[in-house]
């Protein structure tokens, strides 16, 4: 009996680590799962690949899938609320692609509720 249950224990603790394959870049088995943003746009850095709305506020984004890195949008150019005042603002609705192994998110919004915004 006593053989049985560490034979037993000893094959669980084997899977465990399996466990832990999966990380953020897919080396493991990790899904992405599609990440909707919307928002207004006055076209200034011209046309972006992709983004998102970061947990400090502002817009992140690429020019194009080759960049390791998402940019922060400082100065605004991209906006939630419509800029009804501004006619250069054009509303967008996109999808967040899949980044390449090693692209930094800062302030990607990880393991949060996301709340709908007209």
């Amino acid at each position: 009996m006593k053989y049985a249950f560490s034979a037993l224990a000893l094959a669980l603790a084997a899977t465990l680590p399996a466990a832990c394959v999966n990380d953020v870049y897919g080396r493991g088995g990790l899904t992405w799962s599609s990440h909707p943003y919307h928002g207004w746009y006055n076209g200034f850095y011209g046309p972006f690949y992709d983004g998102y709305w970061g947990t400090d506020g502002y817009f992140w984004f690429r020019l194009d899938a080759a960049e390791q890195r998402y940019r922060r949008d400082k100065e605004r150019h991209f906006r939630r609320e419509a800029m009804r005042s501004n006619k250069r603002f054009k509303r967008f609705e996109r999808t967040l692609r899949p980044p390449s192994k090693g692209t930094r998110m800062p302030k990607f919004p990880r393991n949060q509720t996301r709340r709908r915004e007209n």
